[in-house]
């Protein structure tokens, strides 16, 4: 019985443990423009970026730009009210593809099927949730966003690739 209550004992504290070492993550909800939801992010910290896990349904089928925006600010039925991308320096340069470098909030497309469902899992080396590795915040002062585009992202023009109007926005907020 001593040795049952000491294994338990010591499981206890080893989930403790596991507890505090695992990433932190948060979770948002995306909304579309009449307030509904159509998916949800989560976004957890890692060593070296930020990985966003995004799960879509009710989302208008085919390619969609992905980006985080500079506000934790979805009040405005377009989303303007999130600012524009994440940059991090003073020359805001767009695009995955583009040989002059990027802004932070540059993401990978997402696919949505027919049916409005999507999944994508993208890693940002970019951005952290509160400055981890001397990266861009998401979780500043007035938060952040993760804006989805009607239109995929050429990851090339400027401003924002070609992605067109915002469809759905979900707060990042601040830290």
């Amino acid at each position: 019985m001593r040795y049952a209550l000491a294994a338990a004992i010591a499981t206890l504290f080893a989930s403790a443990a596991s507890a505090t070492d695992a990433p932190p993550n948060i979770r948002i909800e995306l909304k579309n423009s009449a307030g509904a939801s159509v998916g949800s992010a989560t976004l957890t910290q890692a060593p070296n970026g930020l990985l966003a896990r995004i799960e879509l349904k009710g989302a208008p089928p085919g390619w969609h730009g992905l980006h985080f925006h500079e506000k934790g600010d979805c009040s405005k039925a377009d989303f303007t009210s999130a600012g524009g991308h994440v940059h991090g320096k003073p020359t805001m340069v767009h695009g995955l593809l583009n040989p002059d470098a990027n802004e932070a909030g540059d993401l990978p497309n997402v696919f949505v099927a027919a049916d409005g469902s999507g999944q994508a899992e993208v890693f940002s080396t970019y951005v952290s949730l509160a400055s981890a590795g001397g990266r861009e915040a998401l979780g500043d002062k007035d938060g952040s966003a993760l804006v989805i585009h009607a239109n995929p992202d050429d990851h090339k023009v400027q401003p924002i690739g070609g992605a067109g109007p915002r469809i759905a926005c979900g707060v990042i907020p601040a830290g």
